[in-house]
């Protein structure tokens, strides 16, 4: 094809234990965007990897601008003209936004002097492409992570690349920077260049794309235009089987009241009152920055309390630290689970288990191996975690499957209260409905379980109960019979309910 940029036809990628691609096609054109979608493990991000030469394929054909090609490193196909943004955020915090941007290519004058001004003003022409209104000289640790994922995509968009490859880029963008996003595809498709964009999030499919490749278990299933196809037909293909209603909320009778805070004061929460029932869902929306996760990490001992208390069924307790809150009986799932919740060095097992090991240790600290491997593999099976073993590192992991073994470390301490602060952030759409229905099992077992989100219709479709939070308070609180998107929202921007 005349407008052809990247071919692959019958890729191979085996691992010790596991063939991760099995005769993978992909085609990407110039002015259109090619969705790449599939369940956690489907091959899509080994696929990339093949791509841009981090992993050699076994087998196969991947030709670029016409010509046959091997790359070595992800150095060559990036001066080739391929450029991708990680799911995973790959940043320097102590470093500018613009530093982060140009790292390893500043633009130089005589004698190698940096040329500053040019640079900041090259930066903050891309931020305004991507409508963040940050200088480019601003530290980039100081942002939030929609911000740095703008810096990420603005980096991308620097190499001037023929094809840019977005792996999840609106995990962690508000709706605004959302539509910042399509804005700026748009324009690259109008300017022929080719995008392929993956996403759990399939009306962004529908939204964005032209047309869609579908992986999975590693196998090629069907390439076709966004046109010809509709969400459940998509869903089916990429899973399998039909799914039935995605959002399983169930009736509970609930308990007593387990978590109360009364005034609760913390960096980036202001005097928040809030209480939970045994056997509750209590869904926290709010734009990003309006004080959610501060909140979730004040309750959990990992954002220091300036103010107010915690109450555990009735008894106020002090929490200083995340041991004393895993003691009281609280476990948290992190938004970030790269930062804050796994070892990617480690093994599925010592990750799964590291915030559980008193469970499976006697008097003097003897550790019984054997119920540890168990409860593992039960885990791993409950999850369908998709692993050779409980020895695989889990940066071996795709994120969706790293995202599973973080909610199982969670519940291996046996909480009382559960935070899910967005736990099905880059998980697709069958692990979602398998999470929300491990959900379900555990509110009727009487767990108490805060869902913090983004995603709208995961918080009106789960929660009994919704807290809407803006600028560190709490703005407004619906029964899931009086919520919907509109009056959330209102909210989130401020008006008080």
């Amino acid at each position: 094809m005349e407008n052809e940029l990247l071919r692959l036809e019958g890729i191979e990628k085996s691992f010790p234990g596991v063939k991760a691609l099995d005769g993978v096609n992909l085609t990407v054109t110039a002015g259109r965007v090619m969705a790449l979608v599939g369940e956690n493990g489907a091959g899509k991000s080994t696929l990339m990897k093949v791509i841009t030469g981090i992993y050699k394929r076994d087998a196969g054909i991947m030709t670029y601008l016409g010509q046959e090609v091997d790359f070595r490193g992800p150095a060559q196909s990036q001066d080739a003209g391929i450029s991708i943004i990680h799911q995973e955020l790959n940043l320097l915090p102590e470093l500018s936004i613009a530093e982060n941007i140009f790292l390893g290519r500043e633009q130089t004058g005589m004698f190698g002097k940096i040329r500053w001004d040019q640079m900041y003003h090259e930066a903050d022409a891309l931020l305004r492409r991507l409508s963040v209104t940050r200088s480019s000289k601003t530290r980039l640790g100081d942002l939030g992570i929609g911000e740095q994922q703008m810096v990420e995509i603005a980096k991308a968009l620097s190499f001037e690349a023929r094809v840019i490859i977005m792996d999840e880029p609106t995990d962690a963008l508000t709706d605004t920077e959302t539509q910042a996003l399509f804005s700026v595809i748009n324009e690259l498709r109008d300017a022929k260049y080719g995008v392929v964009y993956i996403s759990h999030r399939l009306k962004e499919i529908f939204t964005i794309c032209d047309d869609v490749t579908i992986l999975r278990d590693g196998k090629f299933i069907a390439e076709m235009p966004v046109s010809d196809i509709n969400e459940d037909t998509l869903i089916e293909l990429m899973v399998g089987r039909k799914l039935e209603e995605l959002y399983p909320r169930i009736a509970v009778a609930k308990g007593d009241v387990s978590l109360r805070t009364e005034k609760l004061s913390a960096h980036g929460v202001n005097e928040v009152s809030l209480e939970i029932c045994e056997g509750e869902i209590v869904g926290i929306a709010g734009l990003m920055g309006a004080g959610r996760t501060e909140l979730m990490k004040a309750i959990f001992g990992a954002n220091p309390i300036t103010g107010g208390s915690i109450f555990i069924s009735g008894k106020k307790v002090d929490i200083y630290s995340p041991k004393d809150a895993l003691e009281a009986g609280i476990a948290l799932i992190s938004e970030d689970r790269k930062a804050d919740g796994l070892i990617l060095d480690l093994s599925v097992k010592e990750n799964m288990t590291l915030s559980a090991l008193r469970h499976f240790s006697n008097a003097i600290g003897y550790i019984n191996s054997t119920t540890e491997r168990e409860a593992v593999s039960e885990y791993i099976d409950t999850f369908n975690i998709k692993t050779p073993s409980r020895r695989q590192p889990i940066g071996n992991l795709s994120g969706g499957n790293q995202q599973k073994v973080a909610i199982a470390k969670g519940l291996m301490t046996h909480p009382k209260i559960l935070i899910l602060d967005e736990p099905t952030r880059g998980v697709d759409v069958g692990a979602k409905k398998e999470i929300y229905q491990l959900i379900n099992t555990f509110k009727k077992e009487g767990m108490s379980i805060i869902l913090v989100s983004s995603d709208m219709p995961e918080i009106l479709g789960m929660s009994d109960r919704i807290v809407v939070m803006h600028e560190g308070h709490i703005s407004g609180e619906f029964t899931a019979a009086e919520a919907n998107q509109e009056n959330i929202m209102a909210c989130a921007v401020g008006k008080k309910r």
